[in-house]
């Protein structure tokens, strides 16, 4: 991708799944790395298997609360000496009825996926205007941001909400230079999304869903995002703002 070599890039949620293949991919584009993760073992590891790709560095915290989402935003700034690309990944799912969703998990995934999402936003924005060069934030959301299934309105309330934070964003921080677009990625076969699967008939399930819901009969995978990132994040991209790009093998085609 054009324009990506020596960008400074936050991946947050960067300790696995989609988060740690966009890591792996930014760094092979020639890009210095600081990754985000809850688990301090998982951010650790991730660091470690991805010393050999390049330049990074990482940090346990939770970006649902106000301390680890600046926490965050500013060990990477002084790692990296600033910030051009936010790679705002970290979220969580989890699968339930509308009629039995605790209040307790609703709290926590709205909290993760859209509380965490403004905050570091917020925090590596203002990074990008006090430097005064611009940069490029890319906000996580999904499918189920655009389109409601069954057992995720948690979830799919969540997703909604970074797509019109994400529009928002676009609006306000497009006079400072700052592209701001969304991800929305369709089924990704993740850890996550391979946990909520084996209760409910695992590799099975999968092959099923596919087969009824994805036109290209397969679920995607986290490299496949990751290459979403890295276009949105490169020169190739320069007049996308404020939009969400889908990457979803053309489920949400099917009516």
């Amino acid at each position: 991708m054009r324009g990506l070599v020596g960008k400074r890039v936050l991946v947050s949620g960067g300790s696995s799944g989609i988060g740690l293949a966009a890591a792996r991919r930014f760094l092979q584009e020639g890009c210095r790395v600081f990754v985000g993760g809850l688990d301090v073992a998982e951010v650790e590891q991730a660091v470690r298997s991805l010393s050999s790709d390049g330049d990074v560095a990482g940090l346990a915290c939770d970006v649902s609360e106000e301390t680890g989402a600046s926490r965050l935003t500013e060990a990477a700034a002084a790692e990296l000496d600033g910030l051009d690309v936010l790679a705002n990944n970290a979220g969580i799912a989890r699968r339930d009825p509308f009629l039995s969703i605790r209040p307790a998990d609703w709290d926590r995934i709205i909290a993760v996926n859209l509380r965490g999402m403004f905050l570091v936003a917020q925090a590596a924005a203002n990074s990008m205007v006090q430097r005064g060069q611009g940069g490029v934030i890319i906000n996580m959301s999904s499918t189920n941001g655009i389109a409601g299934e069954e057992d995720y309105s948690h979830y799919n309330a969540s997703k909604g909400g970074v797509l019109l934070l994400t529009k928002t964003m676009a609006v306000e921080l497009g006079p400072y230079g700052i592209r701001v677009n969304a991800l929305c990625p369709g089924y990704i076969h993740t850890s996550l999304n391979e946990a909520i699967a084996a209760g409910i008939g695992g590799d099975q399930f999968e092959r099923d869903y596919a087969e009824q819901r994805i036109p290209l009969r397969r679920v995607g995978v986290p490299e496949e995002v990751a290459a979403a990132y890295a276009f949105l994040a490169s020169d190739d991209a320069s007049f996308i703002h404020g939009t969400g790009l889908v990457i979803d093998g053309g489920q949400l085609a099917v009516m």
